[in-house]
């Protein structure tokens, strides 16, 4: 923790980061109006002391949903991080322990799953389920799991084969034992480094989605609805683009300082 803070882009984007928890959790106290109230005399009215960030084609406040759509980008960038991590960590150690069937069986259908453009095959499942918060968590966690995959199976592969490894197995350690013991913290790195890249990554593509209307839907806001509202009145109201292209911008960027940072800190050269 101190090499964190001492780390200037990590205490930066933790800084960023809490700030956006903290307002993602606090949120009916901190927006000064309901984000789905309409006033149509105020429809694409300039940032002002009323509304500070503006208000959209329909007249709602841009600030209050922003606000409420640090809610859906959060909870939406730690779950499907986490279905990621779970998903990722399990195949990983099962392929790189356990070798032979295992291991062809899961790389080979890993390697089918890196074929296939990781966008474009969310917007497949997509297009076959509603498209709400839930579901979206759900397939952006189940298609982002191969990298860390492969990840996790190198290592595991560098560790099966050292002194402490063999000599638990000569002692009869349980395999489970073996498992989250021995092996998944001597691991534990790459899968903290790539957690935090995880969660940036989660939410531009909720983002993306939710700016071709496949994403969060009405009357719940998010920070790419705001930005697809924007791109008709790009000329005439482009507080709705930019305001929330800067948040998107800063919230990946700072997930990504976090996870550099991680990785310099919990590289074994470094210690």
């Amino acid at each position: 923790m101190k090499k964190i803070f001492k780390n200037k882009t990590a205490f930066i984007g933790i800084v960023f980061i809490a700030i956006v928890v903290f307002i993602a959790l606090f949120a009916p106290f901190i927006a000064p109006y309901d984000p789905a109230s309409q006033d149509l005399s105020q429809r694409l009215a300039a940032p002002s002391k009323a509304h500070i960030l503006g208000t959209d084609d329909l007249g709602r406040d841009v600030f209050s949903r922003m606000v409420y759509g640090a809610r859906v980008s959060m909870a939406v960038g730690f779950f499907a991080a986490f279905l990621t991590v779970l998903i990722g960590t399990i195949l990983g150690m099962v392929s790189g322990y356990f070798g032979g069937i295992s291991d062809s069986v899961i790389m080979r259908f890993t390697d089918i799953m890196l074929c296939f453009p990781t966008f474009f095959l969310i917007l497949l499942v997509i297009a076959f389920f509603e498209p709400n918060i839930y579901n979206v968590m759900i397939v952006i966690g189940l298609t982002s799991w191969t990298g860390l995959a492969r990840i996790v199976r190198a290592e595991v592969l560098s560790i099966r084969e050292r002194e402490f490894v063999l000599a638990s197995k000569m002692l009869a350690v349980g395999k489970l034992r073996l498992f989250f013991v021995h092996i998944l913290p001597n691991v534990i790195s790459p899968i903290i480094v790539y957690a935090a890249i995880a969660v940036g990554g989660a939410i531009l593509t909720e983002s993306g989605l939710s700016f071709l209307g496949l994403g969060v839907q009405p009357p719940m806001s998010s920070w790419g609805q705001i930005l697809m509202q924007g791109k008709d009145y790009i000329y005439v109201a482009w507080w709705l683009s930019v305001f929330p292209g800067i948040l998107i911008l800063f919230t990946v960027l700072s997930f990504n300082l976090i996870g550099e940072a991680l990785r310099d800190i919990l590289d074994p050269k470094e210690i």
